[in-house]
């Protein structure tokens, strides 16, 4: 039987958890904001719970209050503590130059994602010249691995009993995406480590396309993907060739600008 400071330890993890699930869930539905409902649902939490989680994160600016729109947002404390120096500040930096020259040369926008447990984040986000300009991710959304080409590329990279654990914890949150189920998902994984690249065609958004390919990481398993997106109709096949040239060789520039 627990005492009753190892019950209060355990009960003060659990409440850290379900608070670091609101802020995910936040980061997730992005700047359009989450309803309380939709927080609740996507935490698994009762409303009561997740009311009463915002609330505190509201008071230590980590969340905003809802406007008129019911919808609750990151809050200005969340920017703020992301402009440290940290690891992920200084990686977004070196790879920043990198996806504006993808972005120019595909006239695509292009993302830097990072896995994040069993999600991807996208940490940067260059967007391109073109008049059409196709933007299903914004910087700071997450998705789940396997939704997405970003994501995709980053789940291929895992070593197969990794992969396929993760595909069957994801599975429930396929459901949002008609086209997406752990079949499909596999299918687009061993596509992905045959060629190299992971592809999204209409999966995600429609009249998307998506390709995205790991960054090698040396001793581990890749933890970031370079990955671009753009209006499907518009994408041929000789394109699709010449951008998997581009991000191969954009790559390689970063990894040789950081000595890798």
């Amino acid at each position: 039987m627990d005492t009753p400071t190892e019950s209060a330890a355990a009960s003060g993890t659990q409440a850290i958890r379900r608070a670091a699930a609101v802020l995910r869930a936040l980061g997730k539905a992005g700047a359009g904001g989450a309803t309380l409902a939709e927080v609740a649902r996507d935490c698994n939490l009762a409303r009561s719970t997740a009311h009463r989680i915002l609330r505190c994160l509201i008071e230590e600016r980590l969340a905003c209050a809802p406007e008129q729109d019911k919808r609750y947002r990151l809050g200005e404390l969340v920017y703020e503590l992301s402009l440290a120096p940290t690891a992920s500040v200084l990686e977004v930096a070196h790879w920043r130059p990198v996806l504006s020259a993808i972005a120019r040369r595909t006239g695509a926008t292009a993302y830097l994602m990072r896995r994040s447990g069993v999600e991807a984040v996208c940490l940067a986000k260059a967007d391109s010249q073109a008049l059409m300009r196709f933007v299903p991710v914004e910087v700071g959304q997450r998705r789940l691995l396997g939704v997405g080409a970003g994501a995709t590329a980053l789940l291929a990279a895992l070593d197969k009993e990794h992969c396929e654990q993760i595909i069957e914890l994801v599975a429930p949150g396929l459901r949002p995406y008609p086209r997406l189920n752990p079949n499909s998902v596999r299918s687009a994984v061993r596509m992905a480590r045959q060629t190299g690249f992971a592809l999204s065609q209409g999966t995600v958004v429609a009249d998307g396309f998506g390709m995205g390919t790991a960054v090698p990481s040396a001793g581990a398993a890749p933890h970031l993907a370079l990955s671009i997106a753009s209006h499907a109709s518009m994408v041929t096949e000789s394109i699709i060739e010449e951008w998997k040239r581009v991000l191969a060789q954009e790559m390689s520039n970063g990894l040789e600008s950081r000595g890798t």
